[in-house]
Protein backbone atom coordinates (compact mmCIF):
# COMPACT_ATOMS: atom_id res chain seq x y z
CA UNK A 1 0.00 0.00 0.00
CA UNK A 2 0.90 3.61 -0.66
CA UNK A 3 3.16 5.22 2.08
CA UNK A 4 4.01 8.74 1.41
CA UNK A 5 5.46 10.79 4.06
CA UNK A 6 6.00 7.57 5.45
CA UNK A 7 8.17 6.57 2.42
CA UNK A 8 11.25 5.01 3.27
CA UNK A 9 13.99 3.20 1.63
CA UNK A 10 17.19 1.97 3.42
CA UNK A 11 20.39 -0.32 3.42
CA UNK A 12 22.89 -1.20 5.86
CA UNK A 13 26.20 -2.70 5.67
CA UNK A 14 25.02 -4.70 2.26
CA UNK A 15 27.46 -7.22 0.99
CA UNK A 16 26.83 -8.97 -2.52
CA UNK A 17 29.33 -11.86 -3.38
CA UNK A 18 28.51 -13.35 -6.86
CA UNK A 19 30.99 -15.78 -9.01
CA UNK A 20 33.44 -15.74 -5.77
CA UNK A 21 34.03 -12.10 -6.62
CA UNK A 22 32.59 -9.10 -4.49
CA UNK A 23 30.38 -7.11 -5.93
CA UNK A 24 29.34 -4.50 -3.31
CA UNK A 25 30.61 -4.21 0.43
CA UNK A 26 29.77 -2.09 3.28
CA UNK A 27 27.13 -0.19 1.73
CA UNK A 28 25.20 2.02 3.96
CA UNK A 29 22.34 4.34 2.55
CA UNK A 30 19.00 6.22 3.99
CA UNK A 31 16.76 7.66 1.49
CA UNK A 32 13.55 9.69 2.14
CA UNK A 33 10.56 11.34 0.78
CA UNK A 34 11.74 14.25 -1.22
CA UNK A 35 15.36 12.64 -1.74
CA UNK A 36 16.74 11.79 -5.03
CA UNK A 37 19.83 9.56 -4.95
CA UNK A 38 22.32 9.27 -7.69
CA UNK A 39 24.07 5.74 -7.57
CA UNK A 40 27.38 6.43 -9.46
CA UNK A 41 30.62 4.16 -10.63
CA UNK A 42 32.40 2.68 -13.35
CA UNK A 43 31.27 -0.30 -15.53
CA UNK A 44 31.23 -3.69 -12.97
CA UNK A 45 31.47 -1.46 -9.93
CA UNK A 46 28.01 -2.92 -8.82
CA UNK A 47 25.09 0.10 -9.27
CA UNK A 48 22.62 -2.18 -11.17
CA UNK A 49 23.42 -5.17 -8.41
CA UNK A 50 22.52 -2.48 -6.15
CA UNK A 51 19.39 -0.86 -7.64
CA UNK A 52 18.06 -4.97 -7.67
CA UNK A 53 18.21 -5.58 -3.69
CA UNK A 54 17.14 -1.73 -2.94
CA UNK A 55 13.92 -3.58 -5.33
CA UNK A 56 14.10 -6.58 -3.23
CA UNK A 57 14.84 -8.76 -6.48
CA UNK A 58 18.12 -9.97 -5.23
CA UNK A 59 18.71 -10.68 -1.47
CA UNK A 60 21.92 -9.89 0.05
CA UNK A 61 24.79 -12.18 1.08
CA UNK A 62 24.64 -9.73 4.89
CA UNK A 63 23.28 -6.89 5.56
CA UNK A 64 19.58 -5.11 5.83
CA UNK A 65 17.35 -3.49 3.49
CA UNK A 66 14.38 -1.99 4.77
CA UNK A 67 11.70 -0.50 1.84
CA UNK A 68 8.28 1.56 3.24
CA UNK A 69 5.50 2.11 0.13
CA UNK A 70 4.85 0.81 -2.96
CA UNK A 71 8.02 0.61 -5.73
CA UNK A 72 8.47 1.09 -9.14
CA UNK A 73 11.77 -0.18 -10.69
CA UNK A 74 13.27 0.65 -14.43
CA UNK A 75 15.76 -2.23 -15.11
CA UNK A 76 17.60 -3.80 -17.90
CA UNK A 77 14.34 -6.48 -17.87
CA UNK A 78 10.64 -6.05 -19.27
CA UNK A 79 8.20 -7.45 -17.19
CA UNK A 80 6.06 -9.59 -20.17
CA UNK A 81 7.51 -11.16 -22.69
CA UNK A 82 7.49 -10.10 -26.75
CA UNK A 83 4.48 -11.51 -27.58
CA UNK A 84 1.99 -9.92 -25.07
CA UNK A 85 0.31 -6.24 -26.30
CA UNK A 86 1.00 -2.47 -25.26
CA UNK A 87 -1.83 -2.71 -22.83
CA UNK A 88 -0.92 -5.67 -21.13
CA UNK A 89 2.72 -4.17 -20.36
CA UNK A 90 0.66 -0.54 -18.80
CA UNK A 91 -1.69 -3.21 -16.71
CA UNK A 92 1.50 -4.85 -15.21
CA UNK A 93 3.27 -1.50 -13.96
CA UNK A 94 -0.38 -0.25 -13.01
CA UNK A 95 -1.11 -3.50 -10.93
CA UNK A 96 -0.87 -1.79 -7.49
CA UNK A 97 -3.20 1.15 -9.27
CA UNK A 98 -5.71 -1.19 -10.10
CA UNK A 99 -5.38 -3.43 -6.85
CA UNK A 100 -5.97 0.22 -5.09
CA UNK A 101 -9.07 0.63 -7.27
CA UNK A 102 -10.41 -2.57 -6.69
CA UNK A 103 -10.24 -2.16 -2.96
CA UNK A 104 -11.92 0.82 -3.33
CA UNK A 105 -14.48 -0.77 -5.19
CA UNK A 106 -15.04 -3.75 -2.86
CA UNK A 107 -15.50 -1.27 0.07
CA UNK A 108 -18.39 1.38 -1.59
CA UNK A 109 -20.27 -1.86 -2.23
CA UNK A 110 -19.61 -3.27 1.27
CA UNK A 111 -21.08 0.32 2.54
CA UNK A 112 -23.88 0.32 0.61
CA UNK A 113 -24.98 -2.98 1.73
CA UNK A 114 -24.28 -1.80 5.54
CA UNK A 115 -21.59 -4.63 6.25
CA UNK A 116 -20.19 -4.36 9.62
CA UNK A 117 -17.29 -2.41 10.01
CA UNK A 118 -17.59 -1.37 6.43
CA UNK A 119 -16.82 2.25 7.14
CA UNK A 120 -13.39 2.00 8.30
CA UNK A 121 -13.17 -0.04 5.34
CA UNK A 122 -13.91 2.50 2.78
CA UNK A 123 -12.28 4.91 4.85
CA UNK A 124 -8.93 2.98 4.38
CA UNK A 125 -9.53 2.57 1.09
CA UNK A 126 -10.30 6.00 -0.10
CA UNK A 127 -6.99 7.02 1.75
CA UNK A 128 -5.00 4.72 -0.23
CA UNK A 129 -6.83 5.67 -3.88
CA UNK A 130 -6.58 9.58 -2.84
CA UNK A 131 -2.95 8.77 -2.08
CA UNK A 132 -2.21 7.53 -5.24
CA UNK A 133 -4.30 9.90 -7.29
CA UNK A 134 -5.56 6.44 -8.64
CA UNK A 135 -8.40 7.89 -10.47
CA UNK A 136 -6.07 9.70 -12.78
CA UNK A 137 -3.18 7.48 -13.28
CA UNK A 138 -4.05 6.26 -16.64
CA UNK A 139 -4.18 9.55 -17.91
CA UNK A 140 -1.05 10.58 -16.32
CA UNK A 141 0.53 7.29 -18.18
CA UNK A 142 -0.97 8.52 -21.70
CA UNK A 143 0.40 12.22 -20.70
CA UNK A 144 4.23 10.46 -19.82
CA UNK A 145 4.30 8.11 -23.18
CA UNK A 146 3.40 11.50 -25.45
CA UNK A 147 5.80 13.73 -23.63
CA UNK A 148 8.20 10.58 -24.17
CA UNK A 149 7.20 9.39 -27.93
CA UNK A 150 6.49 6.17 -27.00
CA UNK A 151 3.51 4.64 -28.44
CA UNK A 152 -0.10 4.64 -27.14
CA UNK A 153 -1.98 2.15 -29.21
CA UNK A 154 -2.63 0.05 -26.65
CA UNK A 155 -3.70 -3.03 -28.81
CA UNK A 156 -0.07 -3.07 -30.69
CA UNK A 157 2.15 -6.04 -29.89
CA UNK A 158 5.41 -5.62 -28.08
CA UNK A 159 7.07 -8.19 -30.81
CA UNK A 160 6.92 -5.07 -33.39
CA UNK A 161 8.14 -2.34 -30.96
CA UNK A 162 11.58 -1.40 -31.05
CA UNK A 163 13.78 -2.47 -27.53
CA UNK A 164 13.95 1.75 -27.13
CA UNK A 165 10.00 2.11 -27.35
CA UNK A 166 9.51 -0.63 -25.27
CA UNK A 167 11.37 1.27 -22.30
CA UNK A 168 9.62 4.19 -23.00
CA UNK A 169 6.30 2.86 -22.49
CA UNK A 170 7.93 1.03 -19.52
CA UNK A 171 8.90 4.26 -18.24
CA UNK A 172 5.46 6.14 -18.94
CA UNK A 173 3.92 3.60 -17.03
CA UNK A 174 6.54 4.71 -13.84
CA UNK A 175 6.06 7.88 -13.82
CA UNK A 176 2.73 7.60 -14.09
CA UNK A 177 1.84 4.94 -11.35
CA UNK A 178 2.58 7.60 -8.49
CA UNK A 179 5.06 4.96 -6.86
CA UNK A 180 6.57 6.00 -3.56
CA UNK A 181 9.53 4.52 -4.47
CA UNK A 182 10.81 5.01 -8.05
CA UNK A 183 14.30 3.16 -8.75
CA UNK A 184 15.26 3.67 -12.53
CA UNK A 185 18.57 2.06 -13.99
CA UNK A 186 20.18 4.57 -16.72
CA UNK A 187 16.81 6.19 -17.12
CA UNK A 188 17.94 8.59 -20.08
CA UNK A 189 18.73 5.42 -22.76
CA UNK A 190 16.61 5.85 -25.93
CA UNK A 191 15.48 9.21 -24.90
CA UNK A 192 15.71 12.57 -27.39
CA UNK A 193 15.94 16.08 -26.39
CA UNK A 194 12.00 16.58 -24.99
CA UNK A 195 11.59 13.29 -23.39
CA UNK A 196 15.18 14.09 -21.52
CA UNK A 197 13.21 17.46 -20.52
CA UNK A 198 10.23 16.13 -19.66
CA UNK A 199 11.51 13.22 -17.23
CA UNK A 200 13.90 15.84 -15.74
CA UNK A 201 11.05 17.67 -14.64
CA UNK A 202 8.95 14.48 -13.16
CA UNK A 203 12.00 13.53 -11.21
CA UNK A 204 12.46 16.76 -9.83
CA UNK A 205 9.02 17.14 -8.74
CA UNK A 206 8.09 13.53 -7.28
CA UNK A 207 7.42 13.64 -3.77
CA UNK A 208 8.70 10.13 -3.07
CA UNK A 209 11.91 8.47 -2.99
CA UNK A 210 13.84 8.46 -6.66
CA UNK A 211 17.14 6.19 -6.96
CA UNK A 212 18.69 7.03 -9.91
CA UNK A 213 21.46 4.93 -11.74
CA UNK A 214 23.32 6.84 -14.21
CA UNK A 215 26.26 8.17 -16.22
CA UNK A 216 24.30 11.15 -17.56
CA UNK A 217 26.16 13.92 -15.79
CA UNK A 218 23.55 16.10 -16.76
CA UNK A 219 20.45 14.19 -15.70
CA UNK A 220 22.29 14.16 -12.11
CA UNK A 221 23.66 18.01 -11.78
CA UNK A 222 19.86 18.65 -12.60
CA UNK A 223 18.00 16.04 -10.37
CA UNK A 224 19.73 14.35 -7.59
CA UNK A 225 20.60 15.50 -4.11
CA UNK A 226 22.93 12.98 -2.77
CA UNK A 227 25.22 10.71 -4.51
CA UNK A 228 26.05 6.79 -3.87
CA UNK A 229 29.50 6.29 -5.41
CA UNK A 230 30.63 3.11 -5.58
CA UNK A 231 33.83 3.27 -7.31
CA UNK A 232 37.31 2.62 -5.75
CA UNK A 233 38.00 4.34 -2.16
CA UNK A 234 41.22 4.24 0.10
CA UNK A 235 39.29 1.57 2.53
CA UNK A 236 37.37 0.17 0.29
CA UNK A 237 33.66 1.23 1.30
CA UNK A 238 31.26 3.37 -0.89
CA UNK A 239 31.25 7.37 -0.24
CA UNK A 240 27.98 8.96 0.15
CA UNK A 241 28.32 12.66 -0.89
CA UNK A 242 25.70 15.96 0.24
CA UNK A 243 24.86 18.64 -1.82
CA UNK A 244 23.71 17.16 -5.11
CA UNK A 245 25.89 16.79 -8.04
CA UNK A 246 28.13 19.43 -7.72
CA UNK A 247 28.48 18.46 -3.95
CA UNK A 248 30.08 14.66 -5.24
CA UNK A 249 32.41 16.08 -7.82
CA UNK A 250 33.64 18.96 -5.05
CA UNK A 251 33.85 16.20 -1.95
CA UNK A 252 35.59 13.14 -4.73
CA UNK A 253 37.94 15.56 -5.71
CA UNK A 254 39.30 16.48 -2.33
CA UNK A 255 39.02 13.11 -0.80
CA UNK A 256 41.29 12.32 -4.34
CA UNK A 257 43.66 14.41 -2.98
CA UNK A 258 44.34 13.40 0.24
CA UNK A 259 44.19 9.61 -0.79
CA UNK A 260 47.23 10.67 -3.10
CA UNK A 261 48.67 12.73 -0.80
CA UNK A 262 48.80 10.34 1.51
CA UNK A 263 50.11 7.68 -0.68
CA UNK A 264 52.87 9.95 -1.50
CA UNK A 265 53.77 10.65 2.13
CA UNK A 266 53.53 6.81 3.41
CA UNK A 267 55.86 5.91 -0.08
CA UNK A 268 58.31 8.46 0.81
CA UNK A 269 58.17 7.98 4.29
CA UNK A 270 59.13 4.26 3.46
CA UNK A 271 61.76 5.17 0.81
CA UNK A 272 63.67 6.92 3.70
CA UNK A 273 63.64 4.26 6.04
CA UNK A 274 65.05 1.99 3.41
CA UNK A 275 67.75 4.45 2.57
CA UNK A 276 68.50 4.76 6.05
CA UNK A 277 69.08 1.00 6.29
CA UNK A 278 71.10 1.10 3.41
CA UNK A 279 73.42 3.31 4.45
CA UNK A 280 74.03 1.64 7.99
CA UNK A 281 74.49 -1.59 6.36
CA UNK A 282 77.00 -0.02 3.69
CA UNK A 283 78.21 1.88 7.43
CA UNK A 284 78.29 -1.61 9.12
CA UNK A 285 80.56 -3.59 6.18
CA UNK A 286 83.04 -0.59 6.22
CA UNK A 287 83.47 -0.42 9.78
CA UNK A 288 84.73 -4.02 9.94
CA UNK A 289 87.54 -2.99 7.36
CA UNK A 290 88.93 -0.07 9.21
CA UNK A 291 91.37 1.55 6.60
CA UNK A 292 94.78 0.75 6.75
CA UNK A 293 97.16 0.96 10.22
CA UNK A 294 93.91 1.17 12.25
CA UNK A 295 94.25 -0.94 14.83
CA UNK A 296 92.31 -4.06 16.12
CA UNK A 297 90.60 -2.27 18.84
CA UNK A 298 88.87 0.13 16.04
CA UNK A 299 87.03 -2.37 15.15
CA UNK A 300 86.19 -3.94 18.34
CA UNK A 301 84.97 -0.59 19.43
CA UNK A 302 82.44 0.47 16.18
CA UNK A 303 81.55 -2.90 15.34
CA UNK A 304 78.49 -3.67 18.27
CA UNK A 305 77.14 0.13 18.01
CA UNK A 306 76.81 -0.46 13.68
CA UNK A 307 74.97 -3.66 14.61
CA UNK A 308 72.30 -2.24 16.96
CA UNK A 309 72.23 0.76 14.24
CA UNK A 310 71.11 -1.82 11.38
CA UNK A 311 69.27 -3.81 13.59
CA UNK A 312 66.96 -0.53 14.71
CA UNK A 313 66.44 0.57 11.12
CA UNK A 314 65.44 -3.19 10.58
CA UNK A 315 62.87 -3.11 12.62
CA UNK A 316 61.55 0.58 11.87
CA UNK A 317 60.79 -0.07 8.45
CA UNK A 318 59.05 -3.49 9.29
CA UNK A 319 57.16 -1.79 11.73
CA UNK A 320 55.81 0.99 9.09
CA UNK A 321 52.21 0.13 8.51
CA UNK A 322 51.56 0.80 4.81
CA UNK A 323 47.54 1.17 5.14
CA UNK A 324 47.33 3.37 2.32
CA UNK A 325 46.88 1.57 -1.56
CA UNK A 326 47.82 2.82 -4.44
CA UNK A 327 45.67 5.50 -5.66
CA UNK A 328 43.78 4.77 -9.02
CA UNK A 329 45.30 6.16 -12.13
CA UNK A 330 44.72 9.70 -13.21
CA UNK A 331 44.65 10.36 -17.03
CA UNK A 332 47.81 12.12 -18.56
CA UNK A 333 47.37 13.63 -21.80
CA UNK A 334 50.54 13.61 -23.40
CA UNK A 335 51.30 17.40 -25.56
CA UNK A 336 50.21 17.78 -28.59
CA UNK A 337 52.49 20.56 -30.03
CA UNK A 338 51.01 22.14 -33.24
CA UNK A 339 52.41 24.82 -35.79
CA UNK A 340 51.02 28.52 -34.72
CA UNK A 341 49.29 30.05 -37.54
CA UNK A 342 49.19 27.32 -39.91
CA UNK A 343 46.04 26.01 -41.33
CA UNK A 344 45.44 22.52 -40.34
CA UNK A 345 42.14 21.31 -41.37
CA UNK A 346 39.97 23.40 -43.92
CA UNK A 347 36.48 21.87 -45.78
CA UNK A 348 34.89 24.31 -48.45
CA UNK A 349 31.58 23.35 -49.47
CA UNK A 350 31.16 19.57 -48.77
CA UNK A 351 28.67 17.41 -49.29
CA UNK A 352 28.15 14.25 -49.25
CA UNK A 353 24.39 12.77 -51.12
CA UNK A 354 21.47 11.38 -48.95
CA UNK A 355 24.12 11.53 -45.82
CA UNK A 356 24.63 15.65 -45.07
CA UNK A 357 21.65 17.67 -45.40
CA UNK A 358 23.74 21.05 -46.28
CA UNK A 359 27.08 21.80 -47.81
CA UNK A 360 29.69 22.26 -45.04
CA UNK A 361 32.81 24.73 -44.55
CA UNK A 362 35.06 25.16 -41.76
CA UNK A 363 38.45 26.41 -40.90
CA UNK A 364 40.57 25.50 -38.10
CA UNK A 365 44.31 26.05 -36.98
CA UNK A 366 46.29 25.30 -34.09
CA UNK A 367 44.31 25.55 -30.61
CA UNK A 368 41.01 26.48 -32.25
CA UNK A 369 38.08 24.49 -31.33
CA UNK A 370 34.34 23.16 -33.01
CA UNK A 371 31.74 21.74 -32.18
CA UNK A 372 29.43 19.79 -34.66
CA UNK A 373 25.73 19.63 -33.20
CA UNK A 374 22.41 18.56 -35.14
CA UNK A 375 19.85 15.68 -34.54
CA UNK A 376 20.16 12.17 -35.09
CA UNK A 377 20.78 11.42 -38.84
CA UNK A 378 21.78 15.11 -39.81
CA UNK A 379 24.96 14.11 -40.81
CA UNK A 380 27.83 14.44 -37.87
CA UNK A 381 29.47 11.44 -38.04
CA UNK A 382 29.36 11.23 -41.73
CA UNK A 383 31.10 15.10 -41.38
CA UNK A 384 33.73 13.68 -39.42
CA UNK A 385 34.62 11.19 -41.66
CA UNK A 386 35.58 13.40 -44.40
CA UNK A 387 37.16 15.52 -42.49
CA UNK A 388 39.56 12.70 -41.07
CA UNK A 389 39.71 10.98 -44.69
CA UNK A 390 37.93 8.46 -44.36
CA UNK A 391 34.90 8.93 -46.36
CA UNK A 392 35.45 10.54 -49.75
CA UNK A 393 33.02 13.56 -50.46
CA UNK A 394 30.76 13.90 -53.45
CA UNK A 395 31.48 17.54 -53.97
CA UNK A 396 33.66 20.72 -52.08
CA UNK A 397 36.90 19.67 -51.06
CA UNK A 398 38.83 19.20 -47.63
CA UNK A 399 42.74 20.43 -47.09
CA UNK A 400 44.72 18.60 -44.14
CA UNK A 401 47.68 20.79 -43.14
CA UNK A 402 48.41 18.40 -39.92
CA UNK A 403 48.73 15.06 -38.73
CA UNK A 404 45.10 13.94 -37.74
CA UNK A 405 43.66 11.72 -34.93
CA UNK A 406 40.26 10.23 -34.53
CA UNK A 407 38.00 8.82 -31.58
CA UNK A 408 35.21 7.28 -33.69
CA UNK A 409 32.17 6.14 -32.23
CA UNK A 410 33.05 2.02 -32.07
CA UNK A 411 36.00 0.59 -31.29
CA UNK A 412 37.64 -1.11 -34.28
CA UNK A 413 37.11 -5.52 -33.90
CA UNK A 414 39.02 -6.49 -30.69
CA UNK A 415 42.55 -8.50 -31.03
CA UNK A 416 43.25 -11.19 -29.44
CA UNK A 417 46.41 -10.09 -28.41
CA UNK A 418 47.71 -8.28 -25.05
CA UNK A 419 46.48 -4.57 -25.01
CA UNK A 420 49.62 -3.24 -24.16
CA UNK A 421 51.15 -5.20 -27.45
CA UNK A 422 48.05 -3.65 -29.66
CA UNK A 423 49.22 -0.41 -28.11
CA UNK A 424 53.31 -0.91 -28.50
CA UNK A 425 53.27 -2.12 -31.97
CA UNK A 426 51.52 0.90 -33.20
CA UNK A 427 53.86 3.49 -31.92
CA UNK A 428 56.94 1.39 -33.32
CA UNK A 429 55.03 1.23 -36.44
CA UNK A 430 54.21 5.06 -36.13
CA UNK A 431 58.25 5.75 -35.66
CA UNK A 432 59.45 3.33 -38.27
CA UNK A 433 57.08 5.32 -41.04
CA UNK A 434 58.72 9.07 -39.43
CA UNK A 435 55.17 9.73 -38.62
CA UNK A 436 56.74 10.51 -34.83
CA UNK A 437 60.21 10.59 -33.50
CA UNK A 438 61.60 8.38 -30.93
CA UNK A 439 62.12 10.47 -28.29
CA UNK A 440 58.17 11.29 -28.76
CA UNK A 441 56.86 7.90 -27.65
CA UNK A 442 55.12 7.36 -24.78
CA UNK A 443 53.85 4.23 -22.86
CA UNK A 444 50.74 3.11 -22.58
CA UNK A 445 51.06 3.22 -18.44
CA UNK A 446 51.96 6.73 -18.94
CA UNK A 447 48.99 7.85 -19.94
CA UNK A 448 46.76 6.66 -17.34
CA UNK A 449 44.17 5.19 -19.10
CA UNK A 450 44.38 1.11 -18.58
CA UNK A 451 45.94 -0.06 -15.05
CA UNK A 452 48.67 -2.80 -15.59
CA UNK A 453 46.59 -5.95 -15.07
CA UNK A 454 44.14 -4.48 -18.08
CA UNK A 455 46.75 -3.85 -20.36
CA UNK A 456 48.18 -7.61 -20.07
CA UNK A 457 44.57 -9.14 -21.03
CA UNK A 458 43.70 -9.83 -24.64
CA UNK A 459 42.05 -6.86 -26.15
CA UNK A 460 38.98 -8.75 -27.02
CA UNK A 461 38.63 -9.61 -23.29
CA UNK A 462 38.60 -6.08 -21.94
CA UNK A 463 35.21 -4.21 -21.48
CA UNK A 464 33.77 -1.89 -23.36
CA UNK A 465 34.82 0.65 -21.77
CA UNK A 466 38.39 -0.41 -21.31
CA UNK A 467 38.50 -1.09 -25.28
CA UNK A 468 37.55 2.53 -25.87
CA UNK A 469 40.38 3.87 -23.22
CA UNK A 470 42.90 1.52 -25.32
CA UNK A 471 41.09 3.50 -28.42
CA UNK A 472 41.91 6.86 -26.71
CA UNK A 473 45.40 5.82 -25.44
CA UNK A 474 46.28 4.92 -29.38
CA UNK A 475 44.96 8.17 -30.54
CA UNK A 476 47.06 10.32 -28.48
CA UNK A 477 50.00 8.34 -28.61
CA UNK A 478 49.94 9.54 -32.35
CA UNK A 479 50.84 12.87 -31.12
CA UNK A 480 48.04 14.24 -33.70
CA UNK A 481 47.82 18.27 -34.60
CA UNK A 482 43.86 17.91 -35.08
CA UNK A 483 42.22 15.91 -33.06
CA UNK A 484 38.83 14.63 -33.88
CA UNK A 485 35.74 13.05 -31.37
CA UNK A 486 33.23 11.37 -32.19
CA UNK A 487 30.87 10.95 -29.34
CA UNK A 488 33.93 10.70 -27.04
CA UNK A 489 32.18 10.09 -23.86
CA UNK A 490 30.32 7.19 -24.77
CA UNK A 491 31.10 4.21 -22.72
CA UNK A 492 33.91 6.36 -20.53
CA UNK A 493 33.91 6.97 -17.19
CA UNK A 494 32.30 10.52 -15.57
CA UNK A 495 35.56 10.97 -14.05
CA UNK A 496 37.60 10.05 -17.16
CA UNK A 497 35.41 12.03 -19.35
CA UNK A 498 35.51 15.67 -16.60
CA UNK A 499 39.36 14.61 -16.81
CA UNK A 500 39.91 14.36 -20.96
CA UNK A 501 37.39 17.68 -20.74
CA UNK A 502 40.29 19.51 -19.25
CA UNK A 503 42.80 17.92 -21.37
CA UNK A 504 40.64 19.22 -24.75
CA UNK A 505 40.60 22.75 -23.29
CA UNK A 506 44.41 22.73 -22.48
CA UNK A 507 45.76 21.08 -25.78
CA UNK A 508 47.25 23.35 -28.57
CA UNK A 509 46.01 20.71 -31.47
CA UNK A 510 42.97 21.68 -32.93
CA UNK A 511 39.69 19.32 -31.76
CA UNK A 512 36.94 19.00 -33.73
CA UNK A 513 33.88 17.30 -31.65
CA UNK A 514 30.53 15.90 -31.97
CA UNK A 515 27.97 15.36 -29.21
CA UNK A 516 25.01 14.48 -27.77
CA UNK A 517 26.41 14.51 -24.10
CA UNK A 518 24.28 17.29 -22.59
CA UNK A 519 26.70 17.83 -19.67
CA UNK A 520 30.29 17.89 -22.17
CA UNK A 521 27.64 20.36 -24.46
CA UNK A 522 27.58 22.46 -20.95
CA UNK A 523 31.19 22.37 -19.93
CA UNK A 524 32.02 23.49 -23.83
CA UNK A 525 29.69 26.19 -23.92
CA UNK A 526 32.40 28.68 -24.69
CA UNK A 527 33.40 26.72 -28.51
CA UNK A 528 32.21 27.84 -31.54
CA UNK A 529 29.42 25.78 -33.07
CA UNK A 530 28.92 24.19 -36.46
CA UNK A 531 24.88 22.89 -37.12
CA UNK A 532 24.24 19.73 -39.77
Amino acid sequence: MPARARAHLGAAGVRVVRGGRQVLDGVNVTVSPGDRLGVVGENGRGKTTLLQVLAGALVPDSGEVTRVGTAGVADQEMPVGAERTVGDLIDVELAAVRRVLAAFEEATTALAEGRPGAEDDYARALADAESLDAWEADRRVDVSLAALGAVDDRTRPLAGLSVGQRYRIRLACLLGAGHDLLLLDEPTNHLDAAGLAYLTARLREHPGVVVLVSHDRALLDDVVTTVLDLDPTRDGLPRTYGGGYAGYREGRLAERERWESDYRDQQSERRRLADDLSAAQNRLQSGWRPDKGAGKHTRATRAPALVRAVHRRQEALEAQVLDVPRPPMRFQAPPLPAPTGVTLLRADGVEVRDRLRAPQSLHLRAGERLVVTGPNGAGKSTLLAVLAGALEPDAGSVQRGGRIGVLWQESPPPSHRPAHEVFEAATARLVSQGVLAEPDRVGLSQLGLLPAESAHKPVRELSIGQQRRLDLAMLLAARPQVVILDEPTNHLSMALVEELTQALRATQAAVVLATHDRQLLRDLSDWPRLAV
